[in-house]
């Protein structure tokens, strides 16, 4: 093995050792995400947390995927027929996702029991990480976990780009994208008002 090998397998290494480290130290305290508020993009390529809303005559077709949550649950896009659904494009080590994590958890708990659904979709993390982030940050809803097959990123081709983490997507009772947001949530109101006009079409 050559030298240069060799270190970036030790720099590697100690990446993501760090990034345990600094998942498990908790989110009140989570310099990471403290570094993205303050306006530290530390290299990540995130939106800018634009808003797009797409009128129900223009929507395309509904989304249709499959994957299995960090508990090892199946989860298809048919379980949710009938229910507005939030889905969350996040990996654990990436700041604004820890940023906003608290944020969705909000929404979540507001619209618990009013036909409205939430899934994270994790890109990048095994599912261990996932349920260590879940429990550091609180997150109370389950996550696809897409690092091996990618099959649902694919599934949201045509409306998450595919560098831009965190992506927030809100599905219509048909299944259809009515709404997206690139990058972290500055607070719960903007996806409160986008769920609740979808609730009441």
């Amino acid at each position: 093995m050559t030298r240069s090998r060799r270190t970036t397998r030790m720099l590697s290494a100690a990446a993501a050792a760090l990034a345990t480290v600094l998942l498990v130290a908790g989110c009140s305290e989570d310099p990471l995400a403290e570094q993205y508020k303050e306006g530290s993009g530390k290299g990540y390529i995130a939106g800018d947390g634009s808003v797009m809303e797409i009128a129900e005559d223009d929507r395309g077709d509904a989304v249709e995927f499959t994957g299995t949550t960090e508990s090892g649950d199946e989860v298809s896009s048919d379980d949710f027929d009938g229910q507005v659904v939030v889905v969350n494009f996040w990996y654990a080590s990436c700041a604004p996702c820890r940023a906003e994590a608290p944020i969705l958890d909000d929404v979540y708990d507001e619209y618990a029991g009013d036909d409205v659904a939430f899934i994270g979709v994790n890109l990048r993390d095994q599912a261990g990480t996932a349920a260590s982030f879940n429990t550091t940050y609180d997150v109370s809803y389950p996550s696809i976990i897409d690092v091996n097959t990618g099959s649902v990123k694919l599934a949201f081709a045509d409306t998450v780009p595919p560098n831009s983490v965190p992506t927030t997507i809100v599905l219509d009772k048909q299944g259809r994208v009515s709404a997206r947001i690139l990058g972290a949530l500055p607070d719960a109101s903007i996806l409160s008002t986008l769920v609740e006009d979808a609730v009441a079409e």
